[in-house]
């Protein structure tokens, strides 16, 4: 079971968030907060796994939050939800420690998505952000453990990555391949662990040092 939380800046929109998610498979609703000094306490009580946090403008005191939860509560994992703000604090909620993005487009199931593949150990960014990590990274220095090791990826783990890599979910990756969504999973477990790397954007920074995706 997946304990989750919501926190919003207003309580009847924490609560109907709440609402959107609780009954899923596999999903328990905690609680719903608002921002208060009792809220880092809460998680660690509750023994949250996910929080999903709506981010309505540029915050530093969102920032801070963020970063407190991270490092009271390491386990667990922050999705947030932005509506109104701009792409560059949307990668300073990356950086200090969100582990997935979900914007005011998303539905139901993409929260869902984002919900799952953060409790099973990857990160979720919408679709609309994955441009703008690859931006923001690829000029990064390049881990040298990455190199050279495509060769090591199967065929059919290989048609994952570059499925993926092109902005397609675990559910539609399952679909045009004909597997479950758990297989898609485990594949691209195996494929970080193959290649050494730990977050989904060093996947499709792979993908593209590799060739075995080009932008556009």
């Amino acid at each position: 079971m997946i304990n989750v939380s919501v926190v919003d800046e207003h309580l009847i929109f924490s609560e109907a968030l709440g609402a959107l998610v609780s009954g899923a498979e596999d999903i328990n609703l905690v609680s719903c907060h608002t921002f208060s000094d009792e809220l880092i306490l809460s998680m660690r009580e509750n023994l949250v796994h996910i929080a999903i946090i709506t981010v309505r403008k540029p915050d530093k005191k969102v920032l801070q939050d963020i970063k407190a939860l991270n490092y009271r509560s390491p386990k667990l994992k922050i999705l947030v939800l932005t509506i109104g703000v701009d792409e560059k604090f949307i990668l300073q909620l990356i950086k200090v420690g969100a582990k997935g993005h979900i914007s005011s487009d998303s539905g139901r199931f993409e929260i869902l998505e984002a919900v799952y593949s953060l409790r099973n150990g990857f990160e979720f960014y919408a679709k609309t952000i994955t441009n703008l990590l690859l931006n923001s990274y690829l000029n990064d220095k390049e881990s040298k453990s990455n190199n050279n090791h495509s060769g090591k990826l199967s065929p059919r783990e290989t048609e994952v990555l570059k499925l993926f890599a092109d902005g397609k979910t675990n559910k539609q990756i399952a679909d045009i391949l004909f597997i479950s969504i758990r297989t898609v999973e485990t594949h691209k477990t195996n494929i970080m662990k193959k290649i050494n790397i730990k977050t989904t954007v060093d996947l499709v920074k792979f993908a593209i040092k590799n060739n075995i995706i080009k932008l556009d």
